[in-house]
């Protein structure tokens, strides 16, 4: 039985005898001939053995993956994202003492010998004898690039990495194989080229461009003869010739390195002893990679186009495709983020909402006309501690955000009125309005059914004073609840119905707007703040609604060369005439003026918006416009459990949150500073006869939605509506839970107060990550 040496491992007539098979593999192989069976040597494990000729004729080389960068819309770098860090470079950018370090310490005679070494193997074997070890490996550089494709083509996939590095000798077969096929294809300066970017360099740097900006902040054209030497040390074990984590074995390697180069004729004894003493001179560049690290607080907005370049069949038909793409990367994606937009919007919620507050807030500017997204922040920074999240209040579901949304109040409104102006009704339509009232017995559906009043169901308006007769540019200023359920009535949910759908509203769960009153009228449904801007920007553009968008052009690098890639297009349509878009500005640019608004006013420009606050208080939004910008803000709790009512928001003391008094700020400042230098256009407006104007004013109150339940609110999908349809009479439990940073939510109140039944709460185990 052969001796082992004390500490096992083979012997070294056992490594003797292994690269003695290695030579003759290799003899076989450049004869073309098929293995025979090694057994004796231990070189043919079952199964592992393959006839060379049937090895495909060609080696397919994936193109390498590579970082990809997101810009904003002036080419300012957002954030790079990658599965692998790497920098692809042409030979010419890569500096010679690096060319001449990887080549002498990896394989001295690369330029002498073929795909295959046999005097290398040769020497490779004396090597080993005389230490009783491995202390010298036999693969060439063209071989060791031919392993690297393997790996790369592998991708993150641990089985397929471990098939594509295990030692048997089917694989070396196909290695050797295809090395001979790169030579002849290639050359010596493409394989050297190839090789240099597509090798791991430890922390997480492939390539040797990535390497040089992580070691020494520096391009691998800048090299200096001890910085190469370094990385060329490296590459035979990253993790053991780590210099940031043990400089004394990488001093050593880099010096091995150096002597290598002297003995080949790289460089003179003189100059490798110089390099010898040099210290190491790091300058660590920490990895940046992923939406994490975007700049501007732009980290949402990052996730918002990574997960549209996912979902977009346009960038692949499958979802496997597009992932692919994706990983592969070498993108540089331009978007349509404004810098200045985008500093103002999280400015703005700096300055109101402070990330440890008990709500949160997020915010969304849309230009109208294009559905370019120019600003997407919110409160709570991207990440996984305490205060952050890594959900984006500002979107739907499937893009990242809440499960369902957030119920909208009475920003809602805007959407009935135009709805009843498209059907001929006046712009100064009057109802009685009272104070309180019973739901209409019957309100008409799309599907010809009537929605009925089963229950007797009563709403009422904010405040006692808040009584009728009203025409609509009052009851819009005020918020008037009962006016716009008196509205629906009149015409019914399908015109409602018509409009949302052309404004492009869902809920955040990708559903449509359930045909029930509180959904209808008062916003008991939960939307997004970018559904939100979207369609209130279709105000502003008199009439047309542009789907949103986050990306203008993308280009691909591949092999040196780079091509433009197919990106999503906005798609514009007609949802309302413009007479009717210029009458809801002239109606909501009264809400600002006189109205529920006025806290959230710009001076100087044109502008139009629509407060909106929630049952207990648990949202309050702000929605409005100029003509050449909307913005939708969300202020609220995610898990739909905080009531805002004595309660500190960004240090300041609220006995009640309206939707004018906290997101109005917030929108008026952020809207502000992106608008800043801009040009203030007007609205195109009407003239709207105030015959009976209603009574009595009440601008400081805002609308706290009483009648926010409903059908689709009901356990398991928007909480528990607490009341109404939501739960009919006994108010309704959600049985799904949601959870925010440990926080959960069951659904709405249960009280069965008859005066409660229409304070619905929607979203109670939807507004943060309900799963119900």
């Amino acid at each position: 039985m052969p001796n082992k040496r004390s500490g096992g491992g083979l012997s070294a007539t056992q490594q003797a005898a292994k690269f003695l098979g290695v030579s003759v593999l290799s003899g076989a192989v450049l004869a073309g001939i098929a293995l025979p069976a090694f057994g004796a040597l231990g070189l043919a494990a079952k199964g592992s053995v393959e006839s060379f000729d049937e090895l495909p004729a060609n080696l397919k080389t994936p193109p390498l993956s590579q970082r990809t960068t997101i810009l904003d819309s002036e080419g300012g770098q957002i954030a790079t994202v990658y599965s692998r860090d790497r920098t692809v470079v042409d030979l010419k950018n890569i500096s010679p003492f690096m060319q001449k370090a990887i080549v002498a310490i990896e394989d001295s005679r690369f330029y002498q010998h073929g795909a295959i070494d046999l005097k290398g193997v040769l020497r490779a074997l004396n090597k080993n004898v005389q230490s009783s070890g491995v202390s010298q490996g036999a693969s060439t550089l063209t071989q060791q690039y031919v392993k690297n494709v393997f790996v790369e083509e592998a991708g993150d996939d641990p089985t397929k990495v471990a098939q594509a590095t295990q030692q048997t000798i089917g694989r070396k077969i196909k290695e050797l194989k295809y090395a001979i096929q790169v030579e002849e294809e290639l050359g010596k300066k493409k394989i050297l080229e190839n090789y240099l970017n597509i090798t791991f360099f430890g922390q997480q740097a492939y390539g040797v461009e990535a390497a040089s900006q992580r070691y020494f902040s520096t391009h691998a054209k800048d090299l200096t003869l001890p910085q190469a030497a370094l990385l060329a040390g490296i590459v035979q074990s990253p993790s053991r010739y780590d210099p940031v984590n043990d400089a004394t074995e990488a001093t050593k390697r880099r010096n091995t390195v150096l002597q290598r180069m002297a003995e080949v004729g790289d460089i003179s004894e003189a100059e490798a002893a110089k390099a010898q003493k040099a210290p190491l001179g790091l300058k660590v560049t920490q990895p940046k990679n992923g939406c994490i690290t975007a700049v501007q607080g732009a980290s949402f907005f990052c996730k918002y186009v990574e997960r549209v370049f996912l979902s977009d069949p346009v960038f692949g038909r499958t979802k496997e495709a597009r992932a692919k793409l994706w990983n592969q990367g070498g993108l540089s994606i331009r978007t349509t983020l404004e810098p200045q937009a985008q500093q103002s919007v999280q400015a703005s919620l700096k300055k109101h909402v402070y990330k440890s507050d008990k709500v949160a807030a997020a915010a969304t500017l849309v230009e109208p006309g294009t559905g370019k997204i120019l600003g997407m922040g919110q409160s709570k920074p991207y990440g996984y501690g305490k205060n952050e999240t890594e959900y984006n209040y500002s979107v739907n579901a499937s893009m990242g955000g809440s499960n369902f949304g957030f119920p909208t109040g009475s920003t809602f409104k805007p959407f009935v009125a135009a709805a009843a102006i498209e059907e001929g009704r006046p712009a100064n339509q009057t109802y009685s309005a009272p104070y309180e009232m019973a739901y209409p017995e019957t309100v008409q559906t799309c599907s010809g059914k009537s929605w009925r009043n089963d229950g007797g169901y009563k709403l009422e308006n904010e405040s006692e004073s808040e009584k009728g007769p009203y025409d609509l540019q009052t009851a819009m200023a005020k918020s008037v609840n009962t006016y716009f359920v008196q509205m629906l009535a009149d015409i019914g949910m399908c015109p409602v119905v018509k409009m949302t759908d052309a404004l492009g509203v869902v809920q955040g769960n990708g559903d449509k707007v359930p045909e029930v009153p509180s959904s209808m009228t008062l916003g008991s449904t939960g939307l997004s703040p970018l559904t939100m801007a979207s369609a209130y920007a279709a105000f502003a553009s008199r009439g047309m609604y542009c789907t949103p968008i986050a990306i203008e052009s993308i280009t691909q690098t591949v092999g040196g060369k780079k091509k433009s890639l197919e990106v999503p297009k906005s798609t514009c349509s007609r949802a309302m005439s413009e007479k009717t878009a210029d009458t809801i500005n002239t109606l909501l640019s009264g809400v600002i003026d006189s109205g529920t608004g006025q806290q959230a006013g710009l001076s100087g420009r044109a502008n139009a918006g629509k407060t909106g606050t929630t049952d207990s208080r648990k949202n309050a939004w702000f929605v409005g416009y100029t003509p050449n910008l909307a913005g939708a803000v969300w202020v609220g709790s995610a898990t739909q459990k905080v009531q805002m009512t004595d309660i500190y928001i960004g240090g300041v003391y609220h006995p009640q949150v309206y939707g004018g008094d906290t997101p109005g700020p917030i929108w008026r400042d952020a809207m502000n500073g992106a608008l800043e230098g801009k040009g203030a256009p007007d609205f195109h407006t009407v003239f709207i006869p105030r015959d009976n104007p209603g009574k009595g004013d009440d601008d400081n109150s805002d609308d706290n939605n009483n009648g926010n339940g409903n059908g689709n609110n009901g356990g398991g999908n928007n909480g528990g509506g607490n009341g109404f349809i939501g739960g009919l009479f006994d108010g309704g439990t959600s049985n799904g839970t949601s959870s925010d940073g440990g926080a959960s939510s069951t659904g709405g109140d249960t009280s069965t107060d008859f005066g409660n039944l229409f304070q619905g709460n929607g979203n109670g185990n939807g507004g943060g990550r309900g799963r119900g």
